[in-house]
């Protein structure tokens, strides 16, 4: 049957994902001629605006990489930052670092997982079409991503480009009697993530398996999210400050965003990339829910992707509560340590919602920044994107599928990586 079909897709540019990116798919009497992932943004050249800049304005710069994870890239930078002047933030800090961290992955996993892909499920091109016959659904995505955002405001100062977070701490303190209501409504939407949990669980998953490697910070005990040893699928293990030798970046010609490789010709970074790496210290209710949906790792299957965010969504929930319960069980320190800058390097290694996320500075000895990089998550996704497009189009033309079944499947497939394409073009 398959030896029969015949299909010409160029989709120009691809919708409901983030930036510009193409997809190009040519089959001919059953054989694919031409597969591919062509990211076709400008580059932004946030390196080159970082050379000379103050230490301080290094983390206000980067939070405006992303309007997605601006949370993730001031938090990296920060990192980067205080690990070139050796500088270890207080207990107090790490614990409203990572509670503004989940904030963030909530409010983006929610958006990605009911804004942007649960449409395809539902058979619509749009969540606008899903208003009135998912009403339910729809108002409980907007409950969850609006809690996220609040609590993005209270322990940062505002939801996106927070204003409290500095190199050494915070300008500011949140509310203690507002930490504890949100707290409370974070208790609540437990109840909104397993109605969220049985939505998805209606979903048939396509089937569509192809084994890559996944690269992730590695977990101390912990579910890891900033800073950390870096670990692969394939056994690789590395410090945050060799990440060059993690993500190896490289150029093609088709995509103006760089690509990465480890020991594969491509690597995969991300939910699916955290949970694979580091199943076993995900929260209990956190693996139920994977267990529940049939994630059971290591799952190559780059559509379990989405399962993978609503894991994490379960996760983050229940570990903020904890956080909380931390945090106004003892009293309230000294908001920032004193930052005396030195020459040297730097890495910020943190993971945001599609994966790891480098930044790297060198400072002089006033503490102006010589030279710069960022490595961001889609970038390193780009290859495994191109590859899973090439064997997502062969194994369809074996079964036969007509074009409109191609070109839906291609679609959700990237959308499944959840990209950022700006930010990939850096």
């Amino acid at each position: 049957m398959g030896e029969s079909i015949s299909c010409d897709i160029n989709i120009n540019h691809l919708t409901r994902v983030e930036g510009h990116g193409n997809i190009r798919i040519r089959i001919k009497n059953g054989k694919v001629e031409n597969a591919s992932w062509d990211v076709v943004e400008t580059p932004r050249f946030f390196e080159a605006i970082l050379v000379g800049k103050h230490w301080e304005n290094a983390p206000i710069l980067c939070g405006r990489i992303c309007g997605i994870c601006s949370i993730g890239h001031t938090l990296a930078s920060i990192r980067a930052v205080e690990n070139a002047f050796a500088m270890v933030p207080s207990l107090q800090t790490q614990r409203l670092r990572l509670l503004l961290k989940h904030m963030e992955t909530l409010q983006s996993h929610i958006l990605h997982l009911y804004f942007l892909v649960a449409p395809d499920f539902l058979g619509t091109d749009s969540v606008l079409e899903l208003i009135k016959p998912h009403g339910d659904e729809v108002q409980r995505a907007a409950r969850l991503k609006l809690l996220a955002n609040d609590g993005g405001d209270l322990i940062g100062g505002r939801r996106l480009h927070p204003t409290r977070t500095v190199v050494g701490g915070f300008t500011m303190l949140p509310d203690r009697i507002k930490l504890a209501t949100l707290r409370q409504r974070l208790h609540a939407a437990l109840a909104d993530l397993n109605k969220t949990a049985e939505l998805f669980g209606s979903f048939a998953i396509p089937d569509f398996t192809r084994e890559t490697e996944f690269v992730s910070l590695k977990s101390d005990g912990n579910y890891p999210f900033i800073g950390g040893q870096l670990v692969s699928s394939d056994g690789v293990l590395r410090e945050e400050e060799e990440y060059l030798t993690m993500s190896n970046e490289y150029m093609v010609s088709h995509s103006t965003s760089k690509w990465s490789k480890l020991s594969r010709p491509s690597l995969a970074v991300g939910a699916l990339a955290r949970i694979n790496n580091n199943f076993a210290s995900l929260h209990p209710h956190a693996q139920d829910i994977a267990n529940n949906l049939g994630l059971h790792p290591v799952s190559h299957n780059p559509f379990m992707n989405n399962v993978a965010q609503l894991v994490e969504c379960v996760h983050v929930v229940q570990d903020s509560i904890s956080l909380i319960d931390e945090l106004l069980g003892s009293e309230w320190q000294e908001p920032r340590q004193t930052v005396t800058p030195r020459a040297g390097a730097g890495t910020g290694a943190v993971e945001v919602p599609r994966g790891i996320l480098y930044h790297w500075y060198q400072f002089d000895k006033d503490g102006r920044i010589t030279r710069a990089d960022c490595v961001i998550p889609t970038s390193q996704n780009n290859a495994n994107i191109h590859y899973d497009i090439i064997a997502l189009a062969q194994k369809l033309a074996a079964q036969g599928k007509d074009d409109q079944e191609i070109r839906l499947l291609a679609e959700m497939l990237v959308r499944s990586y959840d990209p950022c394409i700006s930010c990939s073009v850096h």
